[in-house]
């Protein structure tokens, strides 16, 4: 399994809308298959920018590192996306929240 965790704040935290997990598959869905996407909201003590964690796992390696590339500092919804890989132990643990040293 590989998870790739693109953090974006397309919507302020709390204002995440039932489009939003479509959205992102059918968007990341150009790159491979998805297999599964999960949406974080944190709850508060981060900036908006930072609000909205997406976590999506792709059937192939190859898939994430090419969503990665094209997706991370994009512009959308008026917001820069950042993307990064996430470690699988963490995702299936649903530790989702940022650490001290990423806020």
């Amino acid at each position: 399994k590989q998870w790739y965790q693109r953090r974006v704040a397309i919507t302020a935290g709390g204002e995440v809308d039932d489009d939003l997990e479509g959205e992102t598959r059918e968007e990341c869905s150009k790159y491979g298959e998805v297999i599964q996407v999960v949406i974080y909201e944190i709850p508060s003590g981060v900036a908006v920018e930072e609000a909205v964690r997406i976590f999506v796992q792709f059937n192939r390696v190859e898939s994430a590192v090419k969503a990665v590339v094209d997706l991370h500092n994009r512009f959308f919804g008026g917001r820069t996306v950042k993307c990064t890989f996430y470690p699988v132990e963490k995702f299936e643990a649903l530790d989702l929240a940022p650490q001290a040293d990423e806020l």
